[in-house]
């Protein structure tokens, strides 16, 4: 069992009696002047008025907060409920840690976490009939009222421990969701973010249930023994969640296309590309500022940088590539997000080279590696170069890092607050890129100056001479500027 420390009662956080329910069908995600155009004015006010509220004082039963499926999680007071079925205890307890970073990131007050030994996780309440009426007491007693468990709950299993400890139970990918939506930014990152969203909450809609019918059946000659109660509310909901979810899914296609022009227009260029990709935290943005000076945000948080982002670096040779930042990982990642992220992840599949960052100082780093890589699998990046950059090497045991380095065949240690090993990090890179498959010997005339210029940006000059026909070139280049310099190849002697 862990706990964390309870924290004072005057740290509580406090929300207006009217909590705002976002909706998941609301219309408003996307502008489009098929649907907005002919509303007057601007509608600064509309989705406050649209918006669901529950009027406190009239009841307090669990089923009647009808907006518990709709609203954007408001977590105030949590307790972390984990079962432990393989591995260590310390295995599970560095989960259940991780699980209360999450919390935290999310804006969550942890008050107590609790771990239950099982082979497998109760059918019908996840930890089990008696353990669940001893959660109901911890929730009493720490005054919580939200539960969070860690593994991805499903339906039933929600609405029986619900029932139980009669507070709000979410699990670990409802939890995550919520991080994602917090922090998405740009117009892709929201969009898919949405539609993991939709994806995750489709199959768990409750809601009002079959209590309101929008429409009556149909029947011959009417009558009360034909009519039936027609197309109820959920009915309706989950038709208007598949419908926005299509809507969804063909503007991703459409930004998706966006970017493959432009890694096309790279590979035109001949421009190697390099990935970094790693768990939350591990400091893939810090890494990306200090060798390209990119700006991006750094803050120790989890999944603190959702939007990709993509830089023009140098190696220390003078050859140019791309370096592109990606989301972070992290255990048990809800298919619903690499789903959504997969155009976003696809920049790990298409690149030259992977840098995979991992937390050298974390009490457990080869379970980061190894959830990166299952991720890495399943977008189907097996076959890209991998180098594994041991980051924050100046907050880590000596001992971790040896054993890191030893168990890792292409690995470096680095620090990207201090500096330490990034020359070096730099040089490997420049060695493991992809380099030009042509070795050409010309004589390029001056007159033609600009495929020597060619030669220098964009392949591997070994040797340059200048005589009084030409510039003398030995390099390797690809096979377009190996054919633009064919004509310059100088007569063998006789």
């Amino acid at each position: 069992m862990t706990s964390s420390s309870s924290p004072s009662q005057d740290n509580k956080r406090s929300y207006p009696e009217g909590l705002r329910a976002d909706a998941l069908m609301e219309e408003d995600v996307a502008w489009s002047l098929d649907t907005d155009g002919d509303r007057d004015g601007d509608q600064f006010d509309r989705s406050e008025r649209a918006a669901l509220r529950r009027v406190a004082g009239l009841s307090t039963e669990l089923e009647d907060v009808t907006e518990v499926e709709y609203r954007q999680l408001r977590l105030e007071r949590v307790v972390l409920v984990g079962v432990w079925t393989s591995g260590t205890a310390q295995d599970s307890e560095n989960s259940l840690a991780e699980l209360a970073a999450l919390a935290e990131t999310a804006g969550a007050l942890v008050l107590d976490g609790v771990i239950q030994r099982r082979d497998k996780p109760d059918a019908a309440t996840y930890i089990g009939s008696g353990k669940a009426d001893q959660l109901r007491d911890i929730v009493l007693e720490t005054g919580a009222d939200t539960v969070i468990c860690d593994g991805e709950l499903s339906p039933g299993q929600l609405i029986h421990l619900e029932d139980v400890v009669k507070v709000k139970v979410i699990d670990r990918t409802a939890l995550i969701l919520d991080i994602f939506a917090q922090h998405a930014k740009s117009r892709e990152g929201k969009a898919q973010v949405a539609l993991a969203q939709m994806q995750y909450m489709l199959p768990r809609l409750r809601g009002w249930g079959q209590s309101l019918s929008r429409q009556m059946g149909g029947g011959k000659g009417g009558g009360l023994a034909t009519r039936g109660p027609g197309e109820t509310k959920i009915e309706t909901d989950r038709r208007r969640i598949r419908e926005k979810m299509a809507k969804m899914r063909r503007e991703i296609a459409e930004m998706k296309t966006g970017r493959e022009i432009k890694r096309q227009e790279r590979k035109r260029h001949k421009v190697p590309s390099v990935a970094i990709a790693g768990y939350t935290n591990a400091g893939k943005s810090s890494l990306l500022n200090r060798l390209t000076g990119a700006g991006v945000l750094v803050e120790n948080s989890l999944f603190a940088t959702l939007d990709p982002t993509v830089r023009r670096a140098e190696t220390p040779s003078g050859r140019l590539y791309t370096l592109a930042d990606t989301v972070g990982f992290v255990r048990h990642l809800p298919h619903h997000l690499v789903e959504a992220f997969r155009s976003t992840m696809e920049e790990v599949g298409e690149s030259d080279l992977i840098l995979h960052v991992v937390d050298g100082s974390h009490p457990a780093p080869e379970e980061q590696l190894a959830a990166v890589r299952e991720v890495i699998r399943d977008v189907g990046a097996t076959g890209v170069p991998e180098i594994v950059v041991i980051n924050k090497a100046d907050a880590a045991d000596p001992l971790t890092l040896q054993r890191l380095m030893r168990n890792e065949k292409y690995s470096i240690a680095v620090s990207a607050r201090t500096g330490q090993g990034i020359d070096e990090l730099l040089a490997l890179i420049d060695t493991e890129l992809p380099r030009p498959s042509v070795e050409v010997e010309v004589l390029v005339p001056y007159t033609h100056g600009q495929l020597v210029a060619r030669a220098h940006a964009d392949g591997d000059v070994i040797s340059e001479e200048h005589t009084a026909e030409g510039t003398l070139l030995k390099a390797r280049v690809h096979e377009e500027l190996a054919a633009d310099l064919a004509p310059y190849v100088p007569a063998p002697l006789v």
